[in-house]
C-alpha cells in the first residue's frame, strides 16, 4: 500500500473531503486541480488582491467555505497540491497535465474524480451576444472579480442558482431588472413536500425569494424566452409570459441556465459506464453505492458524478475515500459508508424536488429557432442539426456531430449537447436518453501543441 500513487481530481468540497479522508487514514494523495485555490465553483475563492470578507462573498454558505478552506489549508502539508493544473487526458491510468506551462504524465494506481459541473443551457435567439453570460458565469464574475457582468442586468431560466444569484447581485447593489422563471408557479407548489425536507437550505431558498419580492424586483415564472435585443451588445430580451403575452425588457447583460450538467469527459476516456437520469435530464456516471465506477480503481464524488449540490458533494468525496480504504483493506469502512449513504438518501430526496420545482423545459429545445445558433464553436444551426436528421438521417447524437460537425469545435459539446440532445429528440419523437452522449476525445479542453507531441512531425508546421 505504500507503493500506491493515489491522486484526487479537483479540489471543491468533493475533493477536499476525500483527502481529508485519506490523510486521516496516513495516506498522503496527489490532488490536482484546474483553479488557482481550493474551493471549486461554489466555494471559489477570490484572488489576494480582494479582501472582502466572508459573508460578503459567499453570505449565508459563509461558515461552509470557511470551514471547507481551512480544512484544506490544515492538509496542505500532508498532500501534493498542484493548482492551476489542467488534466486534458486520461489513458490506462496514465493523467497527462499541463500544470505551469509544463506537460507531464503522471501514472496512478487509485483515482477520485472530483471533477465538479459546469452550467447547462438551452439556446435562444441573440445569446451569442456581448453580455450574455451563463448564471455560473455571473457569479464567477461576483466572487472571482468584484464585478458585475452589466448595469442592468436580466436573470433568466430554471435553476436553484436562479435565485441566489440574483440576490446576490442585488445584495451588492448592482441593478436586477428582472428574475425570470422558465418554470411554472404550479409545477413549485407540486414539488413542497419534497422541498420541505431540505430544511434550511429550503428556507434559504424562501428568503431569497422573499428578498428580492420586498425590494420590488421583479419575479415571473412560467415564461418563455424569445430574444436577446441589440446590434453590437445586449440592449434588451424579449420574452413571452405565463399568459401568452409579449414582454420586452431594457437591460445590458443576460444570465441564464438551466441548471448544471457533469464534467465527465475524464471519466469517458477511462471508459466508466454512465446513465441517463430521467429526472434531471442529466447523464450521470453509474456508481456501485459507495462512489466507485464501472472501472476498477476508479472512484468518482460530487457534482462530477451527478448533480447533488456543495453539501452532497461533501459527503460523496468522504464515501469514496471510505470505499478506496476499504479496497485497500484498511480496517472496515462498513460503519462509515452506511452513514453517509444513509445522509446522501435523505438528501436525494430534496434533490428530486428541486429538479421538479427548478424543471428542465423540454419544450424550449423543441421550439428554438432554424436560424439560431446551437453550437457555437462551429456555428452550427438549429436547422442544420435538424436537417442533419430529416435529410441524413441522424439517428444519434454522434451521427449528427459526423454529418453537420455539431459539437465537434473546442468544448466537445459541453455547451451544446444538452440542447442537441433535445432537438434531436424531438424531431425523432424519441426520448432523450436513446440518443447517447457525445464521445470525449484528448484533449478534453485546448492545449498548446507541444503537449500533444514530445518532437512535433516533420511535415507539421508550428
Amino acid at each position: 500500500m505504500a507503493s500506491e500513487r493515489i491522486v484526487i481530481i479537483g479540489a471543491g468540497p468533493a475533493g477536499v473531503r476525500a483527502a481529508q479522508i485519506l490523510v486521516a487514514a496516513g495516506i498522503h494523495p496527489i490532488i490536482l486541480d484546474e483553479a488557482p485555490m481550493c474551493g471549486g465553483q461554489i466555494y471559489r475563492q477570490q484572488p489576494p488582491v480582494l479582501q472582502r470578507d466572508y459573508s460578503e462573498l459567499y453570505g449565508f454558505e459563509a461558515p461552509k467555505a470557511k470551514r471547507l478552506h481551512d480544512t484544506f489549508e490544515s492538509l496542505r502539508g500532508s498532500v501534493d497540491y498542484r493548482s492551476d493544473c489542467l488534466v486534458w487526458n486520461l489513458e490506462q491510468k496514465n493523467l497527462h497535465i499541463l500544470h505551469a506551462g509544463n506537460s507531464e504524465t503522471i501514472s496512478v494506481d487509485r483515482l477520485i474524480l472530483a471533477t465538479g459541473a459546469m452550467d447547462r443551457i438551452l439556446p435562444f435567439t441573440g445569446w451569442t451576444l456581448p453580455g450574455v453570460f451563463t448564471l455560473g458565469g455571473a457569479q464567477i464574475a461576483f466572487k472571482s472579480q468584484a464585478c458585475a457582468i452589466g448595469r442592468r442586468t436580466v436573470f433568466l431560466g430554471s435553476s436553484p442558482l436562479l435565485p441566489y444569484i440574483a440576490y446576490q447581485y442585488a445584495k451588492a447593489g448592482a441593478e436586477v431588472v428582472a428574475v425570470l422563471d422558465t418554470t411554472a408557479r404550479a409545477a413549485k407548489i407540486r414539488a413542497l413536500p419534497g422541498l420541505l425536507s431540505g430544511g434550511m437550505t429550503f428556507i434559504k431558498g424562501l428568503y431569497f425569494m422573499a428578498w428580492l419580492r420586498t425590494h420590488n424586483i421583479k419575479y415571473e415564472y412560467g415564461v418563455t424566452p424569445g430574444e436577446a435585443l441589440g446590434d453590437q451588445n445586449v440592449e434588451g430580451l424579449r420574452y413571452t409570459d405565463q399568459r401568452g403575452n409579449q414582454q420586452m425588457l431594457e437591460c445590458d447583460a443576460i444570465a441564464f441556465g438551466y441548471g448544471l450538467r457533469s464534467e465527465m469527459q475524464l471519466a469517458d476516456l477511462a471508459g466508466c459506464d454512465f446513465r441517463f437520469d430521467p429526472v434531471s435530464c442529466n447523464w450521470c456516471l453509474a456508481l456501485d453505492g459507495h462512489g466507485r465506477t464501472s472501472v476498477r480503481d476508479i472512484y468518482a464524488a460530487g457534482d462530477g458524478a451527478t448533480i447533488l449540490g456543495a453539501d452532497a458533494a461533501e459527503l460523496s468525496g468522504a464515501r469514496a475515500a471510505h470505499a478506496l480504504l476499504g479496497d485497500l483493506n484498511l480496517g472496515s469502512q462498513d460503519t462509515a459508508l452506511g452513514r453517509l449513504n444513509q445522509e446522501l438518501d435523505r438528501m436525494n430526496i430534496f434533490r428530486s424536488a428541486l429538479e421538479r420545482a427548478f424543471a428542465y423545459p423540454h419544450h424550449l429545445a423543441k421550439a428554438i429557432p432554424d436560424s439560431c445558433i446551437v453550437c457555437r464553436c462551429e456555428g452550427v444551426t438549429a436547422g442544420e442539426i435538424r436537417s442533419a436528421v430529416h435529410e441524413l438521417g441522424a439517428d444519434d447524437i454522434n451521427r449528427a456531430k459526423a454529418f453537420c460537425r455539431v459539437g465537434m469545435g473546442r468544448c466537445q459539446g459541453r455547451v451544446c449537447g444538452p440542447a442537441t440532445e433535445g432537438i434531436m429528440a424531438a424531431v425523432l419523437n424519441r426520448d432523450q436518453a436513446t440518443l447517447g452522449r457525445f464521445r470525449t476525445q484528448a484533449p478534453v479542453k485546448p492545449v498548446p501543441m507541444a503537449c500533444v507531441w514530445e518532437k512535433p512531425p516533420e511535415d507539421i508546421v508550428l
